[in-house]
């Protein structure tokens, strides 16, 4: 495909052409004929690679500006605008041969991708699925990367499902890849907002700028339709943008809400009322969280079509989410709970949920990330002292920080409101140990990481799984 072709309707200036017969973003593993992108990234400047990448053969060059190598370049105007655009282009467009359901929020998305994608399957819709536990399309499943891939690894995972029959796609659209413009090219036909609390501060700097990357998805240029959780206040800023929306909510008014008949640890009973057709479910998940979840997913499976009969089937369908408040064992009679919270609002979420189904003690487990938003340390530790009975604070993933240093900043928030805590730096050994305090009727949530296979720690992913260990302490420990 000729680079003129790729670049047609872009904003930027072309200088020279070039036959090109794949995309690449890293120098190290540029081939010949390829196309190289190059724009100033957070942390280094890709520009600084491009002599390595033409030097291996790569044919052309997207950039920022114009460098001084003798190869066909295009100077765009917003080079990781481009870089989403040429990938769509390149892999045929496959962003226009299905539909396209985006879930955004800083908690619940994973979640009420699986309910979306189950009841779609029910209502008879080949389905593929992209989010933080990878993607999933025609019997396969492809390990995660991130939760929004970069574009030309979207693109052409996209390429893929749609060769491979796929109708629909529901996927995670983050905060990071609506601000990158990692899905510039989609146009989806429905737009899902779970929640707007406390995280990546660490890159948008204040909530307002957080807020604004949410907004992104629900212009009425990006998306057909929005379901809104009418109990979140920041819908009103986005019914505000004119694009037609349907609300859902457990305390606010809304078009849709649901009545929990019954919950317990092991799940929930509910009713949905979808602007007045009722749809009964067992849930597998429990949680007020999780029923907001459901009710968000039917809202929008209700646009492909589905009914009352398909809702029910595609949410019983859904027996576990890896990592969301997934219950992974039982030991002296008490459960054990593992679930990705990392910022205060999940944390709380999950944590008030168990508390009221617990007949016992209550017990926490989590740490916070190295390199990441400082600021919730302290909220995260008033929030587990405020419903938690007894907490061990650990590691999560201290990249390059210092893991006592992260785990003190948590225990300052602690120490307001509880002294019932005890801190062990090594997640492996802080584990046993919780476990080992455990009894009849007793709970521990062990926060943070989820279903996460690793555990970072400068530079280096070793091999973690929070699952795998705590089923492995609970064979060894009864």
């Amino acid at each position: 495909m000729k680079l003129s072709e790729l670049c047609l309707n872009l904003r930027g200036k072309l200088f020279g052409d070039a036959d090109v017969t794949g995309l690449c973003t890293d120098s190290r593993v540029a081939g010949a004929g390829e196309l190289f992108f190059c724009f100033c990234g957070t942390h280094t400047d890709a520009h600084d690679f491009a002599a390595e990448a033409y030097a291996k053969g790569a044919a052309a060059i997207i950039c920022e500006r114009k460098l001084p190598l003798p190869c066909a370049q295009f100077v765009a105007e917003d080079g990781r605008e481009a870089m989403a655009m040429i990938a769509a282009a390149f892999y045929q467009h496959p962003e226009r041969k299905m539909k396209f359901v985006g879930v955004t929020g800083t908690n619940g998305k994973t979640t009420t991708c699986h309910y979306l994608c189950a009841i779609l399957e029910a209502c008879g819709i080949e389905t593929g699925m992209i989010g933080t536990l990878g993607a999933r399309f025609a019997g396969r499943s492809i390990a995660p990367d991130l939760t929004t891939p970069d574009p030309v690894s979207l693109f052409s995972l996209l390429s893929e499902m749609q060769k491979a029959g796929v109708e629909a796609v529901v996927m995670e659209v983050s905060a990071h890849a609506l601000a990158l413009k990692k899905v510039a090219p989609i146009l989806f036909d429905c737009a899902i907002f779970t929640n707007l609390t406390r995280d990546h501060l660490d890159f948008f700097g204040d909530m307002e700028a957080y807020g604004a990357a949410k907004k992104l998805l629900f212009s009425k240029e990006r998306c057909k339709m929005a379901v809104l959780n009418a109990d979140d206040g920041f819908s009103k800023e986005l019914e505000a943008l004119g694009t037609p929306f349907f609300t859902y909510g457990m305390d606010t008014p809304a078009d849709a809400f649901a009545i929990v008949e019954k919950e317990d640890l092991f799940g929930s009973e509910v009713i949905l009322n979808l602007s007045d057709e009722l749809c009964g479910a067992k849930l597998a998940l429990t949680g007020a969280h999780n029923v907001q979840n459901a009710l968000a997913a039917a809202c929008a499976s209700k646009l492909f079509g589905a009914g009352a009969e398909q809702i029910s089937a595609g949410l019983e369908a859904v027996k576990r989410v890896d990592g969301r408040l997934e219950r992974v064992g039982e030991i002296h009679g008490a459960q054990v709970f593992v679930d990705f919270a990392h910022t205060p609002d999940g944390l709380e979420k999950s944590l008030s949920c168990l508390k009221e189904r617990c007949t016992g003690k209550l017990y926490a487990l989590f740490g916070c990330g190295g390199n990441r938003d400082t600021g919730k340390r302290k909220i995260m530790g008033e929030t587990a002292a405020k419903w938690c009975d007894f907490c061990v604070i650990t590691s999560d993933n201290p990249r390059f920080e210092d893991p006592c240093a992260i785990i003190s900043e948590i225990e300052e928030g602690y120490l307001k409101d509880s002294g019932e805590y005890t801190a062990i730096e090594e997640r492996d050994k802080a584990i046993e140990y919780a476990l080992k305090l455990l009894k009849e009727g007793d709970v521990l949530l062990v926060a943070g990481k989820g279903g996460e296979n690793y555990q970072e720690i400068m530079g280096i992913k070793y091999d973690f799984n929070d699952k795998e260990l705590i089923q492995k302490l609970i064979g060894k420990l009864e």
